[in-house]
């Protein structure tokens, strides 16, 4: 656990969760909004490589060539006021932006004064249904107060102010159940976190042992939540989402290996992988730093030889609040990305945990009962086959997160 931290912590680079999204801020006035919205050069990609800025790839428009997100964005994008689409006064302008990431940002005009607004986004959604959009919003009049909310597919509407509203009704700051939502959208379209928990359950026999190891994982997550967001710790990108994909990878190949009579050969494998890994962090292919790779290689080394000579079930426990801490940075990279003020960060942080552990128990509650049935209902050699089969599903799912993090560019 602390070889896998330090190779984490050693880091000051920003981090994000690798999923869909994107962020858009909003300066409202009497007239219309400044709008700046922002989002990484992977996100773009989706679109095709022609909508890409010229240079960012080698397969990136041409210099010269239409910039096709400057004329899309603003019309997929949209303030409603009084039930109309503010009219943009231009295409958006390319700003120059953190590396792998792009901005553009545009003027909007409405009808003064209007009583009803509302944000629209429909940005993406055509190439990625599960894309969220994060939008913040701030009235000039107010300039001390903002207010946020996620848009996606199912919601696509923030309203700002409603028929009848009063100013400070309309600067009335941000409830705490949008956080809460957020939270829960989050670790529903977090694949890789829902398999890491599906990993943990197919592991229990007993429904004390999902009690102590979902506890393990919440206590643990919640920590390096709150570390990440209060902008204690800066972990790096590229470590957290390779150790996340590798910690979905182990504990399927440790309930493979439980079935299948703890083989040496499988440790053995994990260590040789992990040693590949490390040669082409070393040569500059893998994005992984080479001291996360290593700190891989001695935590499995020891797991293995712990759990080879020991039935404590405390052990897994263990295993699952190290890669807690993990996947709590994961968590993080959302609100990291808004960076919210301060006066806003504690609910953030409450609303945002505890909707991540609903969605998180959710899907335990909804997952635990078809297990156990399974295992109930069937005769030792079918459970035995679908055990296995879960296990080899999971671990190849975990191997292709992995390779694909770790060599990606």
């Amino acid at each position: 656990m602390v070889c896998v931290l330090v190779a984490l912590l050693l880091s000051s680079s920003a981090m994000a969760h690798g999923r869909s999204i994107s962020y858009s801020s909003w300066e409202i006035d009497a007239t219309g909004a400044k709008v700046s919205l922002r989002l990484k050069l992977l996100e773009l990609s989706r679109l095709g490589p022609q909508a890409l800025p010229p240079g960012s790839l080698s397969t990136a428009a041409p210099p010269g060539s239409p910039d096709l997100p400057a004329r899309a964005f603003p019309t997929e994008l949209v303030l409603i006021a009084d039930g109309r689409p503010c009219s943009p006064e231009s295409v958006a302008q390319r700003r120059p932006d953190a590396p792998g990431w792009i901005r553009y940002q545009w003027r909007i005009n409405c009808p003064e004064n209007a009583e009803h607004l509302a944000i629209r986004s429909q940005i993406l959604l055509a190439v990625a249904p599960s894309h969220m959009h994060f939008a913040r919003a701030r009235f000039v009049e107010i300039s001390d107060v903002a207010r946020e909310q996620v848009l996606t597919e199912a919601s696509p509407q923030f309203v700002l102010r409603q028929f009848g509203e009063t100013r400070t009704e309309t600067a009335s700051g941000h409830r705490l159940v949008d956080y809460l939502v957020l939270g829960v959208e989050h670790i529903l379209t977090g694949w890789d976190h829902l398999a890491f928990v599906f990993g943990l359950l197919l592991l229990s026999t007993r429904l004390a042992d999902v009690a102590r190891l979902v506890t393990g994982f919440t206590l643990a997550h919640s920590v390096t939540l709150a570390l990440a967001v209060l902008d204690i710790v800066h972990p790096r990108a590229a470590a957290v989402e390779g150790v996340i994909a590798f910690s979905v990878g182990l504990v399927a190949i440790e309930k493979g290996w439980l079935l299948a009579g703890r083989p040496r050969i499988v440790p053995a494998m994990v260590l040789a992988g992990l040693g590949i890994l490390a040669f082409a962090a070393l040569a500059g292919i893998a994005s992984i730093p080479l001291l996360t790779v290593v700190g891989l290689i001695v935590f499995s080394g020891c797991y293995f030889a712990l759990i080879a000579r020991s039935e404590n079930e405390w052990l897994r426990v263990c295993l699952t609040f190290a890669f807690g801490l993990v996947h709590g940075f994961g968590f993080a990279g959302i609100l990291v990305e808004l960076a919210l003020p301060a006066d806003r960060l504690v609910p953030a942080l409450l609303g945002f945990n505890l909707g991540v552990e609903v969605g998180q128990i959710g899907v335990v509650f909804a997952l635990w009962p078809l297990l156990w049935i399974g295992r109930r209902w069937t005769g030792p050699r079918f459970s035995h086959l679908a055990g296995e089969l879960s296990a080899a599903g999971l671990c190849g799912l975990g191997v292709y997160w992995l390779v694909e993090r770790a060599f990606s560019t």
